[in-house]
């Protein structure tokens, strides 16, 4: 089945996907702990709700482009990554053409049509980490990732950076899924779960 018969009529067709590689293996001359490949996949569609001015009500759009976005972008992540047991942590972006909203990126990730697929097919538990701008095309954008089971793991806190040349065009929307297959490089800042308790008056009395 061709890429663009498996989206509803209301995305006007895919066209187009970007999946961005990103394997650190030494930081500052240094050969990493854990070598980790982090990965982001992007959807460029036609904005579904462009050219009909304010749209008040986004869900039936949402329910029909949403899922088969989250679908294709997540067994690109998986592959790439190579199984879902190298998924780590994830995260989700959109990037709004400049005839768009930003809410009409945010329909398409930010509802269960959208991120349940991607976590559950990540055997994820956490809250999924997110970027959104509305930018021309060819501009790039940062998308944060977590720990898929553990947000409080600071290890695993880092970015994915994407961009594509062509796109988002002014009636376009680019859907983004970004996972990592491990921590930051040489991560060593502790997790969050064990902080000490920190207090801004404590730290005025210790100047």
């Amino acid at each position: 089945m061709a890429q663009q018969q498996i989206f509803g009529p209301s995305t006007g067709g895919l066209r187009k996907v970007v999946t961005v590689v990103d394997e650190v293996l030494l930081e500052l001359g240094r050969p990493v702990s854990t070598p980790v490949r982090r990965v982001a996949a992007a959807a460029v569609i036609r904005n579904p709700w462009a050219g009909r001015g304010f749209v008040a009500d986004l869900q039936p759009e949402v329910e029909d482009v949403a899922p088969e976005i989250g679908r294709l972008l997540t067994d690109r992540l998986i592959e790439t990554l190579g199984g879902v047991d190298r998924v780590e942590a994830f995260g989700k972006a959109a990037v709004v053409g400049l005839d768009g909203e930003i809410e009409h990126g945010g329909a398409l990730i930010h509802t269960p049509y959208f991120g349940n697929v991607l976590r559950e097919m990540t055997e994820g538990t956490s809250i999924i980490v997110f970027s959104d701008d509305r930018l021309a095309a060819g501009e790039p954008l940062t998308v944060p990732v977590w720990h898929k089971t553990a947000a409080a793991t600071r290890s695993h806190y880092q970015t994915v950076q994407i961009r594509v040349p062509d796109a988002p065009r002014p009636d376009e929307i680019v859907v983004v899924a970004a996972a990592a297959s491990g921590p930051r490089p040489n991560a060593r800042i502790g997790d969050r779960r064990f902080d000490p308790i920190v207090r801004l008056t404590d730290l005025e009395t210790t100047r």
